[in-house]
């Protein structure tokens, strides 16, 4: 049976950055993953993602953004094609709402640049948004989007290239904790390991389930729709936006960057997954209305004509905060879970906080909120 250092156990956007920080380290590691990186059968595809720093989910998440800002432009700078695009992010919604509230909380807190506007300030900056006046914006110029396939075959590709080994189309049937050592199953194959790191996003509910954890997953529609007007186009100044809406909902999207259009999707809801592996990918009339509604109100330059559309999944943890530490249960044993729809743009600092807990049983940077024992005091 071979033997590794270190195995990760799904090789996504935060297990292709494990892998890569452990074999920066000069670690001998295994990577294990059912696809090929950057597929679109999880929950990190779909063309793009945002990040910001002014965190509006909470302040505590500020430092480990200007960690992974940093790894995302080191990243960026060493291959050819663009990772990542700083253009500003708008965020909108009611003033005094949850969005804009979290916005300006984390702003003051660690003293970052925000630009503060009305709604009729913000027309005139951007055509093409159409807010109502009990509205405020803000826009983030330190932020922007990450293209998602690219930068985990990007993270994948360097991880091979300082010697780690990735298997695809594999399928791990399970995996067992001998007291000091795991062994790796799918198959007739098996490798062994003293730590074993999970990154396995929709899949991650068993290791949580030992702990009385119960994730949810969700299903995602992620929507392109044509537009005829250029006030939509990057050039024009438009940019990555979150809002939430009078009535509580919150939309995203990005600018037209191919022919596809405008990417916009719902935040909120989704229909539950019981199965991660039979998601349905088909697009259903129920998946346009709630968008469509938000196209028609805020940007009425953007048709309802869907011309494409991918499906993703959210996995939640109970508080929507991610859970990532050394498993209680299980010496050697790591893993990040539940990251709520808010944590592909963490991925190169969980990497390192991974590979810090895995190789020397802790980490510098501040997780302390991320341990799954806050669950254990909310129930007591």
């Amino acid at each position: 049976m071979e033997s590794y250092d270190a195995i990760v156990i799904g090789v996504g956007a935060v297990g292709s950055a494990t892998l890569n920080e452990l074999a920066r380290r000069g670690a001998k590691v295994l990577g294990l993953e059912r696809h090929e990186p950057g597929h679109d059968r999880g929950s990190s595809h779909g063309q793009t993602r945002a990040i910001r720093l002014a965190y509006s989910e909470h302040p505590d998440y500020v430092p480990l953004l200007r960690r992974t800002f940093e790894l995302w432009r080191e990243l960026d700078g060493r291959h050819k094609a663009a990772l990542y695009s700083e253009c500003g992010v708008l965020e909108a919604g009611p003033a005094g709402g949850e969005l804009v509230s979290g916005v300006l909380l984390s702003a003051e807190e660690h003293g970052l640049e925000v630009e503060r506007m009305s709604a009729s300030a913000l027309r005139e900056r951007l055509p093409g948004v159409h807010l109502p006046r009990e509205m405020e914006a803000l826009i983030e110029p330190v932020a922007g989007y990450l293209r998602v396939e690219e930068a985990i075959r990007a993270m994948a590709q360097e991880a091979c290239g300082r010697g780690a080994n990735l298997r695809t189309q594999t399928c791990v049937d399970s995996w067992e904790d001998r007291g000091g050592s795991f062994v790796v199953h799918s198959g007739a194959q098996s490798w062994q390991t003293s730590r074993l790191l999970l990154a396995q996003g929709a899949w991650s509910s068993a290791s949580l389930l030992e702990l009385g954890i119960q994730l949810e997953v969700v299903r995602k529609p992620q929507l392109w729709f044509r537009t005829a007007s250029s006030d939509y186009l990057p050039e024009a100044g438009f940019m990555p936006f979150i809002v939430e809406t009078l009535a509580g909902e919150i939309h995203y999207g990005f600018p037209q960057l191919d022919e596809r259009g405008v990417k916009v999707a719902e935040h909120s809801r989704g229909a539950p997954v019981t199965d991660p592996s039979s998601l349905d990918r088909e697009l259903h009339p129920q998946d346009l209305t709630a968008v469509t509604a938000f196209l028609s109100e805020h940007l009425p330059g953007i048709s309802s004509d869907c011309v494409a559309h991918q499906v993703c999944m959210y996995t939640r943890s109970p508080d929507e905060h991610f859970i990532v530490e050394r498993h209680p249960l299980h010496e050697g044993l790591v893993h990040a879970a539940g990251l709520s729809g808010h944590g592909f743009k963490f991925a190169p600092v969980l990497g390192e906080i991974l590979a810090d807990l895995a190789l020397e049983q802790g980490t510098a940077h501040p997780i302390d909120f991320f341990s799954s024992a806050r669950f254990d005091s909310a129930s007591s």
